[in-house]
């Protein structure tokens, strides 16, 4: 089976290049680790609409879907508390947000049967669990090469914990995507596209979650594209119409960068046009 393993941003930057960046800068690392707990605290909530969708059936993957949702409970209110003694907002994050990006990009509209639903439920989970992963390792990576103060410590600590439930997420999604595949021809195809289409969905939601440089409505309608060319031919019109608004004419992503920009005049107005401006308007993200 094909397997699929998450991109870099703007195919320039890794996980370890902007973790190694954050843990270095105070108000962003609380900002990331906001993040991550509503992100915890949100995938609650898809895991449980999933639950409600299959009503019962089958018993062991309803069952199996409870424990995950108490494991990402357990994530939150770990980061919950971890925020809380740093005296950091636990409030909905600034910005734009990964999950809610993942969320409006999802597709289910292909899914006509209790077994297309469990395909696509478990390949859309398993794409962000993958991406999880990444970031929490090279979040850990980033905390052992920085400086070993008492936050930094308890903040390492805390995701150290989290990450082995992470792995065992991706693990477990991996072996039942495997054991649907190998149950017919038909449903290995069906695995195999629905891994293409949702590692689409994840990747243009990262990108359009931190892209927030010029140019980021062309560089947003292209992964647009990409997720149309995973779908089937008659299903491409459709999501191409509920989608390419919000792909290019996006309010969220205007406030966003005025936000951005209003901190950084507010910080620094030199550093405004020396820094922030050429960022900006720059192809290349590398060593900026």
């Amino acid at each position: 089976m094909t397997v699929i393993y998450p991109g870099k941003f703007r195919n320039q930057l890794t996980a370890q290049a902007i973790l190694d960046r954050v843990v270095g800068q105070r108000d962003a690392h609380m900002v990331v680790l906001n993040r991550y707990r509503f992100n915890e605290q949100h995938s609650c909530k898809d895991l449980t609409d999933l639950i409600e969708k299959l009503d019962g059936q089958p018993k062991d993957l309803v069952k199996e879907l409870s424990h995950h949702v108490s494991d990402e409970a357990r994530h939150a209110y770990w980061l919950g508390d971890l925020l809380y003694e740093l005296e950091a907002e636990i409030g909905t994050p600034p910005g734009m947000s990964y999950i809610s990006e993942f969320e409006q990009l999802l597709d289910y509209n292909g899914a006509n049967d209790k077994e297309d639903i469990v395909i696509d439920g478990i390949t859309a989970i398993n794409v962000t669990e993958k991406r999880g992963c990444e970031y929490f390792a090279a979040h850990i990576r980033a905390l052992k090469k920085a400086e070993q103060t008492p936050e930094n410590i308890k903040i390492r600590e805390t995701i150290e914990k989290i990450m082995p439930e992470e792995v065992e997420h991706v693990k477990w999604g991996n072996r039942k995507l495997a054991q649907i595949a190998k149950s017919s021809p038909e449903n290995r195809a069906k695995v195999e596209q629905a891994k293409r289409k949702y590692a689409a969905i994840e990747q243009a939601a990262l990108e359009y979650s931190m892209d927030i440089l010029a140019g980021a409505e062309v560089r947003r309608l292209d992964h647009l594209r990409k997720i149309v060319e995973t779908l089937p031919i008659w299903q491409r019109p459709q999501y191409l119409a509920e989608h390419f608004g919000n792909a290019i004419f996006n309010g969220q992503l205007q406030k966003t960068r005025f936000e951005f920009a209003q901190k950084a005049w507010q910080k620094d107005p030199n550093a405004f046009f020396e820094k922030f401006v050429p960022m900006f308007f720059a192809d290349n993200l590398k060593n900026k």
